[in-house]
């Protein structure tokens, strides 16, 4: 499930810097604009501390996490939705990803010109958020206009459904909502997906803020954020690119007492990439043995053949039952054999709904 995070925001906010520390990559970070010209796009594994506690008991001679894919997309600026800057192209980037990363400047350095002349996260943020909204307008008006005359001149009620989901969304953007916040049934909300509309996608607030103030719990600005996040519905998480990209380069011996000294428990970036995970609505089960422990991901709400397709699709197209328990009851037990003599290991068929942190084994016949 090859899913994208796009990191967007105005220059010189911290993004490339940011997605170097995620990633451990060498995007270039420059205080001038336009730095970032092609998205940058890197692999990394979303940290799980089930992991390491479920190899605690089950020794394999391999483990496997799972991964995401974020993209570093080069600075947004006013006008971006006309083709300021460079807009067009970078908005083409966003469009592909599934989710947003959209970092917001909360800190004041004289040394690193901000493109506003002055630091405001909320003017920042609706810089960005008008440029995404114009453009998906844009491309709306083009399709309703088109579909509009199909949908009069033929009897096809999906393409009927198509039009009526386009002008509901037409109507929302034109009153400056975003698509996310149209109302859609079941049948209609694939129309909305099939748009891949800027707007409609989710939207995590990064505040980046200085090493004082991510220490102290941040400052007047990221209340400010997170007042207007929890208006939109959408999540903020506390980061300090610069810290990180230091964590980032440190030996593991050495994190540790830097993070004790910045009074947080593990890197920011954790959390990040754990956030931005639960952004997308996925999930994680494990298979579990003695070749290896292996993290898979899923949707939220996804039946036991499709998880079983996730490994390879044979397993869901022979899928006979799924054998499963918690790794919660592994941690209390200690074996798998304790497991099932407490009762808690279990035989599942087509309906059961994978949660969260099952350990599972397919049964298959193809």
């Amino acid at each position: 499930m090859a899913l994208q995070v796009g990191i967007v925001g105005l220059p010189n906010v911290g993004k490339s810097t940011l997605f170097n520390a995620l990633t451990s990559a060498k995007a270039e970070a420059a205080n001038y604009p336009f730095c970032t010209i092609d998205p940058n796009v890197g692999v990394v594994t979303v940290p799980d501390p089930r992991m390491d506690k479920i190899t605690g008991f089950i020794k394999p001679q391999k483990v496997i996490p799972t991964t995401m894919e974020f993209v570093d997309i080069a600075g947004i600026v006013k006008g971006a939705s006309q083709g300021e800057g460079l807009g067009n192209q970078f908005l083409s980037h966003i469009r592909q990803t599934d989710a947003i990363v959209h970092v917001v400047r909360c800190f004041d350095d004289p040394n690193i010109v901000h493109v506003s002349g002055s630091v405001d996260p909320i003017r920042d943020i609706e810089i960005i958020n008008t440029e995404l909204l114009l453009a998906d307008l844009d491309s709306v008006d083009k399709k309703f206009a088109r579909i509009e005359k199909m949908a009069k001149n033929t009897t096809d009620k999906k393409l009927k459904m198509e039009a009526e989901v386009t002008k509901k969304v037409k109507e929302a953007l034109g009153q400056g909502l975003p698509a996310r916040a149209v109302t859609l049934d079941d049948n209609e909300a694939p129309f909305l997906r099939d748009m891949h509309l800027l707007t409609a996608k989710p939207v995590l607030y990064a505040m980046n803020v200085s090493d004082t103030d991510f220490a102290n719990g941040g400052n007047d600005w990221t209340k400010a954020v997170e007042k207007r996040a929890a208006e939109e519905n959408n999540k903020t998480i506390l980061i300090c690119s610069a810290m990180e990209a230091e964590i980032s380069l440190l030996p593991p011996e050495e994190r540790k007492e830097f993070l004790e000294a910045m009074n947080a428990e593990e890197p920011g970036l954790n959390r990040l990439i754990r956030e931005a995970y639960a952004l997308l609505g996925l999930q994680t089960y494990f298979t579990a043995g003695e070749k290896e422990v292996r993290a898979w991901t899923i949707r939220a709400g996804t039946k036991a053949p499709q998880a079983a397709g996730v490994i390879h699709t044979d397993f869901e197209k022979g899928f006979i039952r799924a054998e499963t328990y918690h790794c919660e009851d592994l941690f209390s037990y200690k074996s798998e054999q304790a497991v099932k003599e407490a009762g808690k290991y279990r035989l599942e068929g087509k309906e059961y709904v994978v949660k969260d942190g099952d350990i599972l084994f397919f049964r298959f016949n193809v």
